[in-house]
């Protein structure tokens, strides 16, 4: 993964050595602590990971790939649900569906074993001065990066706020996932499923449209990530309130680095549309500013 992106130049003329000239074998390399499945085909990956790590912020992800291995031969992106210090190094907890081959190689792995790892890669999720109120909407599996978010919320928080409320849908109670680490951070959990096993009947879209009139526009940010159907919904449900929504997008990528442009989508800009590339551009958007097909 490291090397074979020696000689791929950026679109803007810069070579990726440079980026990542700094970093050396033991950064791009990490020790799995454990690999636990915690809900059906969902698992909880504890990675030690060098200081190189340290500064990740939520939103960011990493690309990971089993070392040694003939497949997958590309990294999987996945987002970060945890850090912490760790001596020198850190510590970071992967929430991950093990969905296809790649994802479900990488949960045969266990306690001692190396992994690739690129990272931290991506944008990052933006607060705004004066936020009271954080409103985090997650789909499935997009519980993870939000997560992450909730916790630099929370160990930021003071008695002025923000406040927190998680809005969380899966297919059923069993793939609800994060509600208690949300719950320590003080997050108020609404729940739906799709089949009424826990909370509301329905998507999750359904309990924040319900609840959208009673936030103040101007101290509230909404935080959302989930399959794009979802994402789709919650742009039609805010197309027409001023509440800023910023959007965590999960795409197919082989890189990690914008060379491939296997993430590419299209986004509205004050000149027309134009194309960003997920890994690098984003994975953090502007809801109203990406283009559904």
């Amino acid at each position: 993964m490291g090397s074979s992106q020696d000689g791929i130049d950026r679109i803007d003329g810069t070579d990726w050595k440079d980026e990542y000239s700094m970093l050396t074998k033991a950064d791009m390399t990490a020790t799995i602590l454990a690999n636990a499945e915690v809900a059906p085909e969902h698992y909880l990956m504890k990675l030690a990971v060098s200081g190189a790590f340290r500064d990740a912020q939520p939103g960011q992800f990493v690309m990971l790939r089993p070392v040694g291995r003939g497949f997958p031969f590309l990294g999987r992106p996945l987002g970060i649900y945890s850090l912490a210090e760790n001596g020198s190094g850190a510590r970071i907890e992967i929430l991950y569906r093990a969905a296809g081959r790649g994802t479900k190689v990488i949960s045969t792995l266990c306690e001692g074993d190396r992994i690739e790892i690129l990272g931290p890669l991506g944008n990052r999720f933006e607060l705004k001065p004066g936020m009271k109120t954080a409103v985090l909407v997650a789909g499935g599996i997009g519980i993870a990066p939000l997560v992450f978010l909730a916790e630099r919320l929370s160990a930021k928080a003071t008695p002025e706020g923000p406040k927190m409320i998680l809005y969380i849908g899966a297919r059923d109670s069993a793939n609800l996932l994060g509600i208690d680490r949300m719950k320590s951070f003080g997050a108020e959990v609404r729940v739906s499923t799709d089949d009424g096993s826990a909370g509301y009947e329905g998507p999750v879209t359904d309990l924040f449209r319900e609840d959208l009139l009673s936030f103040n526009a101007s101290k509230t940010e909404v935080f959302v990530c989930g399959p794009n159907p979802m994402l789709k919904r919650m742009g039609a449900i805010i197309a027409d309130h001023p509440i800023r929504c910023q959007v965590l997008m999960e795409e197919r990528m082989a890189c990690g680095m914008g060379a491939c442009l296997g993430c590419t989508i299209e986004v509205r800009t004050p000149t027309g549309v134009e194309y960003r590339q997920v890994c690098t551009d984003g994975p953090v958007f502007d809801l109203r500013e990406i283009i559904w097909r």
